[in-house]
Formats: C-alpha cells, structure tokens, sequence
C-alpha cells in the first residue's frame, strides 16, 4: 500500500515547510520539501492543502482502565478516543485491578491491547514497598520505565516505606530504566483534609481542594524524588507538575539531563479559579492550582524546564464526579483534546507549533528511547497527524469518544480540528470516519 500526504505544511524537529509525505506499508518513504506533485502510482493521495502534518501525538501518561475498572473505560474505547485526538502511542499506567505489579497482569495487559488497542500502547510496571526483585526479570526493551506512587492516588499504590523508595531508585539505575513519580505527601494531605473537614465538614467543598492536596505536598515529595534520584544516578521523570516551585527541580547541569519534567492538560489548562464553574470536573491529582502557577508553567513550556506534555487522561463515571474535595473522584478524561487545547495556546502565542510537537512528540520518543516513532523520518513508521486550523467544533456528549461519555471542556468551540490520524501507515482516522478494524502495535524501547 502506497499512500502520498500532499500539500500540507510539515512540522517536525524544529521547522515547518511545505511539503508531502510517501508512506508504503507502515514506514515513511520519502519527505519532499515542495510543492512538486510526487511521481509513481499511489494507492490514495490526502490532500492536506492549509492543514498542518504533525508526527503522531505521544501520551506518557493515561490511565485506561482495563482490567477491573471497565465500567469507566477500556482500552478499546480510549484508544479510539485517542486516535480521534491525534493520539497514536500511549503509555498506561498500573493502577488497574488487579495492579500491575506482577509480570503475569503485565502480560495480560499485553494481550489485551493486542486485541483491541487501536493505537500503539506500552505500560509502565508499578512499584509496591515489596515488588522490587522482580524488576531484573523485566523485558526493558518492552516497557518506558516504572511508575511510582509517592503519594496516595487513584489505586491506593502509595510506596510510602523509606527502604522500597531506595531499592526502587537503586534497581532502576542498574537497570537503565527510568522512573515515573507521583508526588505528594500524604502526611501533609491528611492533615489538611482533617482541617478542613472541622472547619467545612465531612465533604469541603471542591474550591477547597487545592488547598488540601497543597503545592505543600507537592515540593516535600518531589524534593525527595530528587535526592533519590542524584543519590542513585536514577533517570527520574517527575509527572504532572502543579506548582511554580517545582519547577527549580528541572535538570541542573551536574544531573546530566536524568531529571525531567512532565505537564499535563489540566494545569496547563485550568486553575482554582475554574473551580467555581467547573466543580469536580477538574478534580484531580496533584490538584489544580493557582493561577500564578499556571502561568509559571505555560512559561516553562518554551525554556526547557518542562520536558513533555501528557495528559494523565483518567475517566470516571459522571455520577462518581459528584460532590466535593472528599466524595468526588479524583481524574480527567483528556486524551481526545490535548492537541487541540494545546493548538489553542499555539494561538494564543504561549508557544508556537514547533515547540508543541517538540513536547508532544519528539521529546517523550527522545526521553524514553521508543524506537522509530515520534519524528517524521525516511524508515520511521507512519505514525502522521493532520489537523486543520478555522474548523470550528463544539465539545459534546456526541463527540466524545471516552467510553464515560462527559469532558470538562463539554460546551467549549475549538477552532483547530484533527481530521486524519494514521498508525502504522494505516488510515485509521479520515475526516471523521474511523477504521474500527485497525490495531495498534507494541511500542519498543532502546536501552542504550
């Protein structure tokens, strides 16, 4: 199968020029810098003609899940969400039921994404207080790295004994594999909810919540992940950043680029003040902060200070987002519109398009070493995302393609439009139509 990408305006490693792409099978054959018409047979040509051709977006951060959870979300259903974002690899995380702590759930995990992933998929393997003797026996080159609750979350995967954290940095480091944290302090959090709850009740209400799960709880742990990781030489990847603070942890020049930072769409996009409107919609984990720390790290996107965008996409049920900083679950479904929003900010002029795809794409492929994905490249595969600016759109439960069917940005316009999402050279995502019998592949890893 010969495919040409024509017309478009390419972006990729830092330029934006016009030109098409050949794709034959699932590789990228050719990248052509004008507005020549190709020469050869072609067994389809997508005209991109005032749309933009993006290497496929890649998520470090979702939560699926499958298995346990599936009343919320599967695997089929938010891969396809992702494929209508311009989403074409994932990472998931392991707070599944049961956890992925195991090689056996790693492995059921495997083969059930092989059956129904319609975009590329890896898991990260999740470390307890005890499972750290089973990382030797892990495949390093089939999985980004291991993820690290250091504070209770979703799952109830806290590794809050001092002597684990250690083994997990230590095994890690022996074994070139990096870590993902999740940090807060649940001391400082529990202390927080039990104040406020004197002071407001049972279940504070949500406006609150930024509060209890403080930019507090924030620095005492991710402060801790640093010395652990300088301790060990340990490749740490700090998730989701809320706070302005936190941002000093990025890399300095003795940790030789081992410290990385990870934004997601939430505080990128959102701060307390949107609690008034949104309620628990946008509740989740780190919480939503202030909007002096939103800003500090939309202005982190475009210094180096942040490494990657994800998204932390994690659904739940509507009824389950009901109440306050107590009741209401803590997560968002956002993988079906983190390019768009981040398009958004591309017009806003909070950064320009080529940073984006260097934060969406190129950095989490260069950060975790994927093989031939997260560029457009001769001989990489043809993970491709073309989108269309002045298409507006509105978010509604129709659209949505997570299976709990509800978004905070339900009622917003956007303007930019993801109207083709190829995965492995296949078209899975056209103008609206998707090719439901598409399955993604598994995403490798050099450990270099």
């Amino acid at each position: 199968m010969r495919r040409l990408i024509q017309g478009g305006t390419i972006v990729n490693e830092g330029r934006s020029f016009i030109g098409s792409l050949i794709i034959e099978d699932d590789c990228i054959i050719e990248i052509i810098e004008n507005n020549e018409t190709p020469r050869g047979e072609f067994d389809e040509i997508v005209n991109t003609t005032g749309c933009f051709v993006l290497p496929g977006i890649i998520d470090d951060h979702v939560h699926f899940r499958e298995p346990g959870l599936t009343e919320k979300a599967d695997i089929e259903s938010e891969s396809r969400a992702a494929a209508y974002g311009g989403v074409t690899s994932y990472f998931e995380m392991p707070n599944t039921n049961p956890q992925t702590t195991t090689l056996e759930a790693l492995q059921d995990k495997w083969e059930r994404a092989k059956r129904s992933s319609h975009v590329n998929y890896s898991f990260f393997i999740g470390a307890t207080n005890t499972n750290h003797t089973l990382f030797p026996q892990l495949d390093i080159h089939t999985i980004p790295g291991i993820k690290l609750f250091m504070g209770a979350s979703t799952g109830n995967m806290l590794v809050d004994r001092r002597e684990a954290l250690e083994m997990t940095f230590r095994t890690a480091a022996e074994l070139n594999l990096p870590v993902m944290t999740h940090c807060e302090d649940s001391s400082i959090i529990n202390e927080n909810m039990r104040v406020a709850k004197g002071q407001f009740g049972d279940d504070p209400d949500i406006t609150h919540h930024w509060e209890i799960r403080s930019a507090e709880a924030c620095w005492a742990s991710s402060i801790l992940a640093v010395e652990l990781a300088r301790k060990y030489k340990t490749q740490l990847h700090i998730a989701h950043i809320s706070t302005e603070k936190e941002l000093s942890l990025a890399a300095q020049p003795e940790d030789e680029g081992r410290i990385t930072l990870e934004a997601v769409i939430a505080h990128i996009a959102f701060s307390n003040e949107d609690y008034l409107t949104k309620k628990a919609l946008i509740k989740c984990n780190p919480s939503v902060k202030t909007t002096a720390d939103r800003t500090a790290i939309r202005q982190a996107l475009t210094d180096g200070r942040i490494t990657v965008i994800g998204t932390d996409h994690a659904p739940h049920l509507l009824t389950q987002k009901q109440g306050g900083c107590a009741k209401a679950a803590s997560g968002i479904p956002m993988v079906q519109f983190s390019l768009v929003t981040m398009l958004e900010l591309v017009d806003e002029g909070v950064l320009t398009i080529e940073q984006m795809v260097e934060l969406m794409s190129h950095a989490p492929a260069r950060l975790f070493r994927i093989d031939q994905r997260g560029f457009l490249r001769k001989g990489y595969k043809a993970d491709i995302t073309i989108v269309s600016p002045n298409q507006p759109w509105t978010v509604d439960e129709d659209c949505i393609q997570s299976k709990c069917k509800w978004s905070p940005m339900m009622g917003h316009t956007y303007q930019w439009r993801v109207l083709h999402t190829f995965c492995n050279g296949h078209h899975l995502l056209n103008n609206g139509k998707f090719d439901n019998t598409v399955r993604g592949e598994r995403i490798t890893f050099r450990n270099e």
